[in-house]
């Protein structure tokens, strides 16, 4: 039987932990079928290191990616949070263009488990619109996604992150709290300042642990966290962590008793390792997720002071939808790829 071709498209090659969780997992899906893969990756060296036996190529090798698009059997654009423009217009304009290639190429286009929106410029709206309508088959990740699908009259599985089907063995939790930050517009140093001050007064007792999951976004902000706490007392036990792999990162954060994230998938991981776990709200994912699961919340305005106390006294057995509700179902998928 003829190997099926795929060629993925998303935010693959930045060593972004979430982004390359979800494209694991993708991989290893697609390979129980023994198809060929070919990953669009910012890194493509970096990719077939990573994931083994498959081709990748450069982001912006547009005649290359026209190239393999044309020998593929398949598209599939996602996971995350690629349809937004509230990164960039840009970054929109680029994930749908590999689209288009897809399309004009009469590939069959996999949107897959994404997240959809905001998109505020009317004609990149009008062309996200426009273009899943023509696509084989589409998957997102959350009811607002599904919802906004509905409105455009584009027909979506609505299933959930991917990175909720990660294993997480059970482990007894250290007295440990661990912080993930990244850079924002509108973080500031005032948010440092005063997230470091809480930590100190709630947390004076245990260790610190700090993780840059993308060091070319997290780190210096993880670095202006640690000089904060550094200053509020000269026996810190603060520590950064960053350029780990994914495991690693699974398995330190599982076993802290507090996790206090900003990051997406962070939040998740923190959720399936039944870690006591606050949310810093930067993107309206993050907003979602924490109502869905009823955790505390804090944004980068406010002041904040309730919420340290609802994470302290968390029960994570109480987490509301239950966990076992956030199985991702492959159905629909795997008819599709057949």
């Amino acid at each position: 039987m003829k190997r099926k071709r795929f060629v993925l498209s998303g935010y693959f090659g930045f060593k972004n932990f979430g982004d390359e969780a979800i494209l694991s997992i993708l991989v290893n899906k697609l390979k129980e079928h023994n198809a060929s893969i070919t990953i669009i990756s910012s890194d493509p060296e970096y990719t077939k290191s990573k994931y083994k036996k498959v081709r990748s190529v450069y982001t912006f090798k547009l005649s290359d990616i026209f190239g393999f698009i044309a020998k593929s059997d398949y598209l599939i654009s996602g996971g995350g949070s690629l349809l937004q423009d509230a990164t960039s217009l840009k970054s929109l304009i680029y994930y749908l263009v590999i689209i288009l290639i897809g399309l004009i190429c009469r590939k069959k286009v996999i949107i897959f488990a994404q997240g959809i929106g905001p998109i505020t410029n009317p004609i990149g709206q009008a062309l996200t619109k426009f273009l899943l309508k023509k696509c084989f088959y589409v998957s997102v990740r959350d009811k607002k996604s599904y919802n906004l699908l509905s409105q455009w009259g584009v027909k979506s599985d609505l299933l959930c992150d991917p990175v909720f089907s990660t294993k997480i063995e059970d482990c007894e939790k250290k007295p440990s709290v661990a912080i993930q930050l990244r850079d924002f517009k509108t973080m500031s140093e005032d948010f440092i300042d005063r997230l470091a001050l809480a930590i100190f007064k709630e947390f004076p007792n245990n260790n610190i642990e700090i993780y840059s999951l993308q060091k070319e976004i997290d780190f210096e902000v993880c670095k202006k966290l640690k000089k904060s706490l550094d200053m509020l007392t000269p026996n810190s036990k603060s520590i950064i962590y960053s350029e780990l792999t994914d495991d690693e990162i699974i398995k330190n954060i599982s076993k802290c008793e507090y996790l206090i994230a900003m990051r997406f998938h962070a939040l998740i991981i923190g959720l399936l390792a039944k870690t006591k776990t606050l949310a810093i709200n930067y993107d309206i994912k993050v907003e979602k997720l924490a109502a869905e699961f009823n955790l505390p919340l804090i944004n980068l305005k406010n002041e904040f002071d309730n919420e340290f106390k609802i994470l302290k006294t968390q029960n994570p057995n109480d987490y509301t939808p239950t966990l076992e509700t956030k199985v991702f179902d492959w159905t629909n998928f795997e008819k599709a790829i057949k």
